[in-house]
């Protein structure tokens, strides 16, 4: 048996195409299939199977189309309610994938119906015996989060959680390697999530804390402590996926002519400029906003959690990064966005102003703040909570939209942990109208820089 990963950074997930030399099964692809498509071709094998662990809530699945495509069996949970047509697989329901055994283990936690799958190979010369395709439940360090089937049902879930992972932990060898679909980034992760980047069933039962830890009642209460807010888009992501999203179209548009952008702006549709954070607040399209486009960053996850969601999308930027911007945007289900193609954004929309606003570091801001000015700290209210610039205001970035308009007009200092979030906090603020400073530099160093820190007072 081998394994190989299909990894996608930008949303923190996996997906993972396992076979014998012959014949494979695919495990909760992503909608961008061509990227399984070429494993597969590479590994000279033929896609037979595709499997759902649930109906996610972090991205659309390419598992309909992918199947289709191949004229492979889709195996769905029987008791996952769809509108299309799938092979139903129940607990303990074995088949076979070549040589190749697959046992769905019921693994209830992330949600109602959550699968797992136990992959044997009874070759002795095999290299890899058994492997572990957990999906949103057993998690390196920890499980998958529970509340995204809402407040009613996530205690239940977490104790199903509880439960989950050692039923799956009895299914497997110590030896047989854990290969989950979330924890690598994705909110869909919760509690203590390891960076490692990988492990086995062994290794996990005797360091998860979901398995080490004997009061499940203190399992319950510590995973619940550690919920946090997620993206807003995953409220439509399994509604979607329940359907079965189509194929995902990944070609860039013919350019969006200038008047036609010049228009857009104008009457303030949402225009994203995909440049770094440094160089949009030197000089941008008046109207549009940052995105920072970069192979590794929160794109993905923060466009689709801050603008409202299933409004007319522009991208503005260089080729390379409008496509590969595409791709990320289809497996949230931000569709065929249109695009202005040119690294210049002035020839691009000749008749909008560009405009600007300043950058500075936490030097800058200890030499030019005034009494009068807010700090404004958009990271996660937890992270706030740790440690916050003193007097600093916090708002989520992406809460920032639907809060704007509590925040005071005054020169406003724009800080995150990295400088990602508050480039496109700036951008925001700046298109509102607002006189802001984009501080575009590493929480971490304001203390060295002699900036006064404070932690939010207990509860």
């Amino acid at each position: 048996m081998d394994v190989v990963v299909v990894e996608t950074t930008q949303l923190g997930d996996r997906s993972y195409l396992v076979h014998d030399g012959t014949v494979a099964l695919v495990v909760d692809p992503q909608r961008d299939t061509d990227r399984v498509e070429t494993a597969a071709r590479s590994a000279g094998v033929a896609i037979t199977h595709v499997a759902e662990t649930h109906l996610h809530n972090d991205y659309l699945t390419g598992g309909l189309v992918l199947a289709r495509d191949h004229t492979a069996r889709y195996l769905v949970n029987a008791a996952d309610s769809v509108a299309f047509e799938r092979e139903p697989v129940a607990p303990g329901q074995a088949f076979k994938v070549g040589r190749l055994s697959v046992k769905p283990v019921a693994t209830p936690g992330h949600t109602h119906t959550h699968l797992a799958y136990v992959v044997s190979d009874p070759d002795p010369g095999a290299g890899l015996r058994q492997a572990v395709f957990s999906g949103g439940s057993l998690l390196y360090g920890s499980v998958g989060r529970t509340d995204l089937l809402g407040p009613e049902d996530t205690a239940g879930l977490a104790h199903d959680q509880y439960a989950s992972v050692r039923r799956l932990v009895a299914e497997a060898a110590p030896d047989a390697v854990l290969y989950p679909t979330h924890g690598f980034g994705s909110f869909c992760s919760i509690g203590p999530a390891s960076r490692i980047p990988a492990s086995t069933i062994g290794e996990q039962t005797a360091t998860n804390h979901a398995l080490t830890d004997p009061d499940e009642d203190h399992f319950v209460r510590h995973l619940l402590a550690n919920i946090t807010a997620y993206p807003s888009y995953y409220a439509h992501m399994s509604p979607l996926n329940s359907v079965g999203p189509g194929p995902a179209g990944l070609d860039v548009p013919e350019s969006v002519e200038a008047a036609e952008l010049e228009r857009r702006l104008e009457d303030g549709e949402w225009v994203v400029d995909l440049r770094n954070r440094v160089a949009f607040a030197a000089s941008h399209l008046r109207g549009s906003v940052a995105f920072e486009y970069g192979t590794g960053s929160s794109f993905t996850s923060y466009l689709g959690w801050v603008l409202p969601w299933n409004q007319p999308l522009t991208l503005l930027g260089a080729h390379d990064d409008v496509e590969k911007a595409i791709r990320d945007l289809s497996r949230i289900g931000i569709d065929s966005p249109d695009a202005a193609v040119g690294d210049d954004p002035g020839a691009l929309a000749p008749g909008t102003s560009l405009v600007q606003y300043p950058i500075t570091d936490w030097t800058g801001l200890l030499r030019a703040r005034t009494p009068g000015d807010t700090v404004l700290d958009v990271r996660r209210t937890e992270e706030y909570a740790v440690s916050h610039v003193q007097g600093a205001v916090n708002v989520p970035l992406h809460e920032l939209l639907l809060r704007m308009a509590q925040l005071p007009d005054v020169r406003t200092w724009v800080h995150c942990t990295s400088g990602y979030r508050a480039g496109v906090a700036a951008s925001l603020l700046h298109r509102d109208g607002r006189d802001v400073v984009l501080i575009d530099a590493a929480f971490r160093e304001a203390s060295g820089a002699g900036v006064e820190l404070a932690s939010a007072a207990p509860a």
